[in-house]
């Protein structure tokens, strides 16, 4: 049988002028996961647009798209021409679950929710002829699932081919997050074996690795023994984690003695209204602060995440937001516009509203305002997303929040991440187009290895940053 399994480029992603590194970052895994359920047999074409060209001129038997929001309708339009050739066509993913009569027009088969149950069901099902409209999970499980297709992965083509992910969801139920509602039905939050994940982690070649786990700390017990399992395998790793994590117990210092050296922490809000309002429980009285010094003391690096346009911020959110990241030596920020994503509690509350100002999917990219604003004028917070990405970004503010470390190599290695990240778009875009993004693997490695505390092996003295600050090439 002739598979073809595509992931379609968001609409924010795609140009045929520029390529921005984001979207070239890591291979997701959604598609390759279940690869592995499919026949050693089966001929398998597994394209994702955001990295390769897709072809639309080859004729499978069975076609297998996944749906996210802002990548929906050119999903949608894929759909309908593979079926207009006859093939069969299955629709899955965060958009599906969150609006089946949207996508049940556009395929054979739309699956609600993981698939790591259905999936093996509809092959069964297919086989037999008698595949069903809809397939709901509802048993939650990953054990005995088997090893990702990962030889179906484009490895060249992405910075850090080492993604992988060993948990499913998220213990906590933020009113905004889009994929809660994708685990709606059965267990919202659960994990691999941990001989599972060691194994998968011993088969990756290299040292670094990219956890796409929404919450790596979410379950202490199993963290706890996948980075005791770590230890000696020479790695280095970025994960997500929250606040709360991050505070409660040693897990941390476990996880940065396995490898942990770049962390993406949701802080999102600085005030307690618009935490209780999103039901952010996690983050209501945490201080921030002990968080940020707690990593920063063991040499790991932050990535913070921050949403603006929550119904308590004012005029002077974007500014407070870009003044802390930058006194606080947060490595990179990562700014997102409100967005009532279908599905979520938000996006009801909104609609029973009368807040949702329109449906055009391609809109609900986190960069764009959707929805009727409260203190803040739609035009106010566009403008001060853009303000403050521009600002945090600055080489001024690179540079002072660089500086704000303790050990001389981790103000390198901050300078070297948020700069590199952000300040040279040109020259990622050229390794993109060319196609030797990953040959840039081993900067990356080295700046994300390991800082001791004041840390002084490297002899980079303040005055030759100032010097570098203040040359022509800045």
């Amino acid at each position: 049988m002739k598979v073809k399994m595509i992931l379609p480029a968001l609409a924010e992603a795609e140009s045929p002028f520029w390529r921005p590194i984001k979207y070239s970052l890591f291979p997701p895994l959604g598609l390759a996961t279940l690869a592995a359920y499919l026949s050693p047999d089966d001929e398998i074409d597994l394209q994702d647009q955001h990295v390769e060209t897709l072809k639309l001129n080859d004729n499978p038997d069975l076609v297998i798209i996944q749906v996210y929001i802002t990548n929906a309708y050119r999903a949608y339009k894929i759909a309908d021409h593979y079926r207009e050739q006859g093939a069969y066509v299955i629709l899955g993913g965060l958009h599906v679950t969150s609006l089946p009569h949207e996508a049940a027009p556009h395929a054979d088969s739309i699956f609600l929710g993981p698939g790591e149950e259905t999936f093996p069901r509809f092959l069964k099902d297919f086989r037999n002829r008698t595949p069903q409209k809809v397939y709901n999970s509802a048993i939650r499980t990953l054990d005995k699932i088997p090893p990702i297709r990962r030889d179906l992965i484009k490895r060249n083509r992405y910075l850090v081919p080492n993604s992988i992910v060993v948990t499913r969801g998220c213990p906590h139920h933020c009113d905004f997050c889009y994929k809660d509602a994708f685990f709606e039905g059965g267990k919202t939050f659960y994990t691999q074996l941990v001989d599972d994940a060691l194994a998968e982690i011993e088969r990756l070649p290299g040292r670094h690795l990219y956890f796409l786990d929404d919450h790596l700390l979410g379950n202490a017990k199993f963290a706890t023994e996948l980075f005791e399992g770590m230890k000696g395998m020479n790695r280095v790793f970025q994960a997500a984690a929250t606040v709360d994590s991050i505070l409660r117990g040693n897990l941390i210092e476990k996880a940065a003695e396995a490898g942990l050296r770049s962390l993406f922490v949701g802080f999102e809000t600085f005030s307690p209204v618009n935490l209780k309002q999103s039901n952010k429980k996690q983050n209501l009285q945490k201080d921030y602060i002990e968080a940020v010094n707690r990593l920063h003391s063991l040499g790991i690096m932050i990535n913070g995440s921050f949403v603006f346009g929550l119904d308590d911020d004012d005029k002077d959110v974007f500014k407070r937001t870009v003044d802390w990241g930058v006194q606080n030596s947060i490595t990179t920020s990562t700014y997102h516009v409100l967005t009532p994503y279908p599905g979520t509690k938000l996006y009801k509350d909104m609609e029973q509203q009368g807040r949702i100002l329109t449906k055009n999917w391609d809109l609900y990219d986190t960069r764009n305002v959707v929805y009727q604003t409260t203190k803040l004028t739609a035009d106010e917070l566009k403008d001060g997303y853009n303000w403050a990405y521009k600002e945090f970004y600055s080489w001024e503010n690179i540079f002072k929040a660089s500086l704000n470390h303790e050990s001389h190599k981790h103000k390198l290695k901050h300078l070297m991440y948020s700069g590199g990240w952000k300040k040279f778009e040109p020259v990622w875009n050229f390794l993109i187009k060319t196609k030797n993004l990953n040959n840039i693997l081993p900067v990356l490695e080295s700046v994300l290895s390991k800082v001791k505390p004041k840390d002084n092996e490297l002899l980079i003295n303040i005055q030759s940053i100032e010097n570098v600050k203040n040359s022509q090439i800045l």
